[in-house]
């Protein structure tokens, strides 16, 4: 049975979205081979049409391209780099990053607010990063924002779901597809994102610092799978108290 999630009016069988940064042009291919993915990021800075390497040339044709603003500081500066990016890379996807903050690299929930508006209104298939606020992401799906791309922790951190309670609430109350993006550095805490309800995770850099890119890869993917099937099967009561998994009467006495 297929399991698809919608980004607009396109659908997408795979949850697990794909960042290609960090790792050389030549892992792209069996990154995505070996993840599945539907979607892969890209900063517009790698997709050039120069004599340099061109990272569009590595990935597969049947892939989504998702271009980011990397590098904006305001909204009018995500805008811009959208723009470009739509005519480079013939795709109405873009994730907003904007991100002023050089230290802990947290998304600026207002000017992607306002980046989101604007992007929305030109036919864009907005999929904005942001700290995981209930109002912001209320403010983005009024927006025209396609989902909400709450971080589970600071980018590049690999420390996996430190904003979970926040990450929840939004799950519970936003009526969009919520991606976990950022921070998740393991595949038990991509399961553990997909068990609390996320559509789907995005990961970076938790592939490109393993050992064995292309088998960190397969090991998201599966871990994502599970994490699906586990939400959808309906998990568990939680006790505070042991309960017998067999009967506790009919003992055989001496």
């Amino acid at each position: 049975m297929k399991d698809t999630f919608f980004l607009g009016e396109h659908a997408f069988n795979s949850r697990f979205i794909l960042g290609s940064g960090k790792y050389s042009l030549e892992l792209i291919k069996a990154a995505v081979e070996n993840a599945e993915a539907e979607i892969i990021t890209l900063a517009l800075r790698r997709a050039n049409g120069g004599e340099l390497a061109n990272i569009l040339d590595y990935i597969p044709p049947n892939v989504t391209l998702l271009p980011n603003t990397s590098g904006a500081r305001t909204a009018d500066e995500a805008v811009r780099i959208a723009r470009l990016a739509r005519e480079l890379c013939q795709t109405p996807f873009i994730k907003i990053e904007v991100i002023k903050d050089s230290k802990y690299l947290l998304p600026d929930n207002a000017e992607t607010i306002k980046a989101a508006e604007i992007l929305a209104q030109e036919g864009f298939v907005v999929m904005p990063y942001m700290y995981p606020d209930l109002q912001a992401a209320r403010q983005l799906r009024d927006a025209g924002a396609a989902c909400v791309m709450p971080l589970g922790a600071p980018i590049g951190s690999n420390k996996g779901l430190c904003t979970r309670d926040f990450i929840k609430i939004l799950i519970e109350e936003i009526d969009l597809p919520v991606i976990v993006d950022a921070g998740i550095g393991r595949p038990s805490q991509a399961c553990e994102a997909m068990e609390m309800g996320a559509a789907a995770v995005m990961a970076n850099t938790a592939l490109a610092t393993a050992k064995d890119l292309p088998l960190m890869a397969a090991a998201f993917k599966n871990a994502i799978s599970a994490g699906r099937q586990a939400y959808l099967a309906g998990l568990g009561r939680v006790n505070d108290c042991a309960s017998a998994s067999s009967p506790l009467t009919g003992f055989l006495r001496d």
